[in-house]
């Protein structure tokens, strides 16, 4: 039971890793369909860091993890930052299209607005985002998932197969 609730957990923080990449392409595109260029996507999304992890930057949370500078800090977060990352981006994209937002300094404030009122949430439950410890590297998880996954079809016909032999 408790290796299935470990694969349970592991598949849902791949699945919500996936959708965070999902929320930060759509938040993407909606700042280059504003504003013209992507470089702002970067900027923006470094201070919705700063403010989801209170006050610490993205590259303070890299050197924090010891992640790479090559890999994104998400790949190394634990499932419930994932999350919360995920929902600062939906809460973003939704209010820059209801308010029409059309500026850096305008897209900006609301991420940093969505990003703190999720930290909000999560301190006052008790979660510090900034507090909990890097997860395994998402890629090495996918990696491995897909590895055990492999081997499971053959495992399962070898039990079938013994089954057979005892009828």
């Amino acid at each position: 039971m408790e290796l299935i609730e470990a694969r349970l957990a592991e598949i849902e923080r791949l699945g919500a890793r996936k959708k965070l990449s999902v929320s930060e392409k759509e938040l993407s595109g909606i700042i280059f369909e504003r504003l013209g260029e992507g470089q702002s996507f970067a900027r923006i999304r470094s201070k919705g860091d700063e403010a989801l992890f209170g006050g610490h930057t993205t590259a303070d949370m890299k050197a924090r993890m010891k992640v790479p500078d090559s890999r994104p800090l998400a790949d190394f977060l634990p499932t419930i930052t994932i999350k919360a990352k995920d929902l600062a981006n939906e809460i973003t994209n939704f209010n820059i299209k209801r308010d029409d937002l059309r500026t850096e300094y305008s897209i900006t404030d609301e991420h940093i607005k969505s990003s703190k009122g999720v930290r909000r949430a999560l301190t006052d439950s008790g979660i510090k985002p900034e507090a909990l410890p890097a997860d395994e590297d998402i890629k090495k998880l996918e990696r491995r998932l897909e590895s055990e996954q492999k081997k499971l079809p053959k495992t399962v016909d070898k039990l079938e197969l013994h089954e057979e032999g005892n009828e």
